[in-house]
């Protein structure tokens, strides 16, 4: 029999490119649509019936109390504008949603309630194109999240993390036969989750087929190891050191020198005392970098090429102290406390090197001491040196963190407060919050344009107790523009603080709807 049909591929191009730019099948455009229709109808008439697909397995219960239902509608209004507005818009007065929306959930979590099950979908959506809301969105999402995401590869990043592991009994067998054959973000939830409940165990199981991990693989699993890092993890963590990846060797010996009885810390305390000393006639510190790299020190992690600029010699010294037992200092200078070590004064040009050095080992050995005492007076000039004041507050306690960051800004003001604040517990505490405050007010009295500030506004906005908007209520009022101000920076300090204004009133009013309270009005897209 003749086959006079058009084939399916002349039509899609004639219906790409146009009726103008190539003649459809048949002359015309209604031809072209005819053809098509025929077509179409001839193709799902062929068509074979296929096998049905398995029908997933029953979602689980969730037994959470269900939101209010004020609560229940703010949830879908974020959602709906999570990528819309404010952050884009440096002049809007509007709040953002997608500020908002982590706030909102880590409140819900806390309130113990369960999410709409018809806005499971938006949820997920929302942290496949957010990394940051994952954790979130995961643990408000709670079981029923986590079965959906099982049922659509694109949600596959729900299983990643021993964290998002689902609750309830662990079948051993189940869990095995996962670690073997699994998907590698399924493995590394197996691996966390079990590092948790049994780190023996967790570490058995990392031992076993090490070898025949891809180096990127056998990273990442070094890395679970870090939360959970015990003296009994030495001897494979020794064994690492040796390990053909270079990165992974580097990792294999900076957690084991945050173990400071482990004989690799040991071995850098060696290296690190017979460099600095006490120096007896100056009463200061002496200091003499190693003369090379060696063998032993390249298989401890010491990196023997410094990055451009830098010398090998203090590269190696801030290597192998930051490596060192903080303990080790103090029967080295004579009993001093981490103070009186850190106040001496370093001869020959080394003392950067050195407190750079000490700075690194106080973040990886999380010592309070040795951070307070690198970290100084919040009073005193803002450090230019190696040492990061946020890392270094990062170990502190949050309420001693809290009145460092604002004894920091009353001093220096907000030039150099953005990542000392970003590590200051929230809500911030209200000397903080005053202390910010105030700056800003100073700030907008100079006649400095806000967009220098926009970073720490962004902050204040997330940070700030809500119960200090009608504190700033005055300022949202365009102020008069001091002579020797920048021309317009007034109406542009009012936009920035209607906006802050807007966004604590609207955090106000969610919180009252999750506690099931009537919400006053607030402004803004979510509303």
């Amino acid at each position: 029999m003749h086959d006079d049909r058009t084939p399916w591929s002349e039509l899609v191009t004639a219906a790409m490119l146009g009726t103008e730019r190539r003649r459809p099948p048949g002359g015309d455009a209604r031809a072209l649509l005819g053809a098509a229709a025929a077509e179409t109808l001839r193709r799902r008439a062929g068509a074979r019936p296929a096998a049905a697909a398995p029908v997933p397995g029953t979602a689980p219960e969730d037994p959470r109390p269900p939101l209010p239902a004020p609560a229940a509608a703010r949830l879908a209004l974020l959602l709906a504008h999570r990528s819309g507005g404010g952050a884009g818009h440096r002049r809007s007065t509007e709040p953002d949603p997608g500020e908002l929306l982590p706030q909102w959930l880590a409140a819900a979590r806390d309130h113990g309630y369960r999410p709409p099950y018809e806005e499971l979908p938006a949820l997920l959506n929302a942290a496949r194109a957010r990394t940051d809301l994952r954790a979130a969105v995961l643990s408000f999402g709670g079981p029923r999240a986590r079965w959906l995401a099982g049922l659509n590869p694109e949600w596959r990043f729900a299983l990643r993390g021993a964290g998002h592991a689902p609750p309830g009994p662990v079948d051993p067998a189940a869990e095995q036969r996962l670690w073997a054959e699994g998907l590698f973000v399924e493995r590394l939830a197996v691996l966390g989750g079990l590092r948790r409940r049994d780190p023996a165990a967790g570490l058995a199981l990392l031992e076993h087929g090490w070898s025949g991990e891809r180096a990127e693989e056998r990273l990442v699993f070094l890395e679970t190891l870090r939360e959970t890092l015990r003296p009994e993890d030495e001897a494979f963590l020794s064994r690492a050191l040796t390990d053909r990846s270079r990165i992974v060797r580097a990792t294999a010996a900076e957690l084991l020198s945050a173990l400071p009885e482990s004989a690799l810390a040991t071995r850098m305390a060696e290296r690190a005392l017979a460099c600095v000393g006490p120096d007896s006639a100056g009463g200061g510190i002496l200091v003499e970098p190693p003369e090379a790299c060696d063998a032993g020190m390249r298989r401890d992690g010491v990196a023997p090429r410094p990055p451009s600029g830098r010398g090998e010699r203090s590269w190696w010294l801030g290597q192998l102290v930051g490596a060192a037992p903080l303990s080790a200092w103090h029967a080295r200078f004579g009993g001093r406390s981490a103070a009186g070590i850190v106040a001496l004064p370093v001869a020959g040009g080394w003392g950067a090197d050195l407190h750079a050095g000490w700075c690194r080992a106080a973040v990886r050995q999380r010592n309070p001491v040795w951070a307070r005492a690198l970290a100084g007076p919040a009073s005193a000039p803002p450090a230019r040196g190696p040492g990061d004041p946020a890392k270094l507050l990062a170990v502190l306690p949050a309420p001693e963190r809290s009145a460092w960051a604002a004894d920091f800004v009353a001093a220096h003001g907000l030039s150099d407060a953005f990542r000392i604040l970003g590590v200051c517990a929230t809500p911030w505490a209200a000397p903080l919050g005053r202390a910010v405050l105030d700056a800003l007010e100073i700030a907008r009295d100079a006649g400095s344009y806000p967009w220098s500030f926009s970073g720490v506004m962004g902050l204040a906005e997330r940070c700030l107790d809500p119960g200090e908007a009608e504190r700033l209520a005055p300022l949202t009022a365009v102020a008069e523009e001091p002579a020797d101000g920048s021309p317009g920076a007034g109406a542009y300090w009012a936009e920035a603080f209607q906006r802050l204004v807007a966004t604590l009133r609207l955090r106000t009013a969610m919180l009252s709807e999750l506690r099931g309270e009537p919400a006053a009005a607030a402004d803004g897209p979510a509303s």
